[in-house]
């Protein structure tokens, strides 16, 4: 029984090199979603080419709180402790996520088909409920986005510690978003070190191993730079690599593994 997976490149528009590789990858075959960081400088002058590809994947809104773009940022830390406190200002959230979600229709002419989040902030207490609370005020309740549940994590990576975190902050996030409504990917992969020493084919093929049905796996694949603002710039390459490889093509045979845009009509069924 063939297997359906979507996989999705994360960070689309944080930088030039990093929008060129998932590209290229879109191009052959490789992916079959991408999330974008829309508040990058870079996103108005890529969403013609991402728009020119929308047929074939899945194009997201990345949400972001810990990245800058020419603005402060604060860190995860920071979310992570405040948002388990409930010492954050839902209104301002809310404000937040919709110039996000903006920003993304603007230059692409639509609303994002699915809301994930830069280090999984969207799905952290008080910022979940102010997600929800935005996207109801932009879509039909009839052609909500579909959202990325970390809380689904379904494979440790090579880090048991940071997915067991992972799992933790982002508890209920999954039935708090199908209690609204919300389409949901019911199991998530693509946690792993992001450190130059991890196995990525290795952990890909677990991973596919692994992954049930209508399964979605992040990943972070860019072309090799040097860039100081990339804390994974490292990884991105050598993800590239092997996404772009006659390797994870075999492999994808081998699992019986189908790369497609996420079905929320069969989830919901």
């Amino acid at each position: 029984m063939t297997k359906q997976l979507t996989l999705c490149a994360d960070d689309f528009a944080q930088s030039g090199s990093i929008s060129a590789g998932i590209l290229q990858l879109i191009d052959a075959g490789r992916l079959s979603a991408t999330s974008v960081l829309s508040q990058s400088p870079h996103w108005p002058e890529l969403a013609g080419e991402i728009r020119a590809r929308a047929e074939r994947v899945d194009v997201g809104l990345h949400f972001n709180l810990t990245h800058a773009f020419g603005q402060p940022a604060k860190p995860l830390s920071h979310w992570l402790m405040k948002s388990q406190l409930r010492q954050l200002s839902l209104p301002a959230l809310r404000d937040e996520a919709l110039a996000q979600i903006d920003r993304f229709a603007e230059h692409f002419g639509r609303l994002p088909d699915f809301i994930d989040g830069h280090q999984h902030v969207h799905a952290l207490p008080v910022i979940r409920d102010a997600l929800f609370d935005a996207i109801l005020r932009r879509w039909d309740e009839e052609e909500l986005p579909y959202l990325r549940a970390p809380d689904k994590l379904g494979h440790p990576g090579d880090n048991r510690l940071k997915s067991l975190i992972l799992r933790s902050v982002c508890t209920h996030f999954d039935e708090q978003a199908q209690e609204r409504g919300f389409a949901t990917t019911p199991w998530f992969a693509g946690m792993y070190s992001l450190t130059p020493q991890a196995d990525f084919p290795g952990l890909m093929q677990a991973w596919l191993a692994r992954m049930p049905d209508q399964a979605l796996i992040m990943c972070h694949p860019g072309l090799a730079s040097q860039d100081p603002d990339d804390p994974i710039a490292a990884c991105r390459g050598r993800e590239f690599e092997y996404l772009a490889s006659a390797a994870f093509g075999e492999l994808c045979q081998r699992q019986r593994v189908c790369l497609t845009r996420f079905q929320t009509e069969a989830v919901a069924a």
